[in-house]
């Protein structure tokens, strides 16, 4: 593995694990949006990552090396942003409100504050994590260069 091949991948997961925090961010603001462009509440989205590169499965890669030999993972990227159409959309009995329906309820998105916040840690925590790494790969980088000078 190249020095700048550590680099690439810690980007990937910074930059992967900041747009899971951005549509994260997009769910609480519209926690309360009854409706959307199209009329319809708003819907819960979530953030689906894949491996980069030519592997397929993270399993081959593996059996395939020896004590990390001839490993050339490629870092994250997002595979796709999917609507949760999972989780059932909250009705609240409310008539006054002008989306109410004929029986008086309002669909509010399915979007649960607590669920977020903690999907939130986690990306946070993941980012911070990636972070750290870049931050080791660039002092050993730092380090090989100091030695090449003395």
């Amino acid at each position: 593995m190249s020095m700048f091949s550590a680099f690439n991948i810690n980007a990937s997961g910074l930059t992967s694990q900041r747009y899971r925090m951005d549509v994260i961010s997009e769910n609480v603001a519209n926690a309360n949006t009854t409706r959307t462009e199209d009329g319809t509440p708003y819907r819960r989205k979530v953030v689906t990552f894949a491996q980069k590169g030519d592997q397929t499965s993270f399993g081959r890669v593996l059996g395939s090396v020896s004590l990390y030999h001839g490993y050339s993972g490629q870092g994250v990227k997002v595979d796709g942003v999917y609507e949760d159409t999972e989780t059932e959309m909250n009705m609240v009995y409310d008539p006054s409100h002008p989306d109410a329906d004929e029986n008086g309820y309002v669909t509010y998105p399915n979007v649960n504050i607590i669920t977020e916040m903690t999907n939130l840690i986690d990306a946070s925590r993941a980012y911070e994590a990636n972070a750290t790494a870049f931050n080791a790969s660039k002092s050993m980088a730092l380090q090989g260069l100091q030695l090449t000078q003395q």
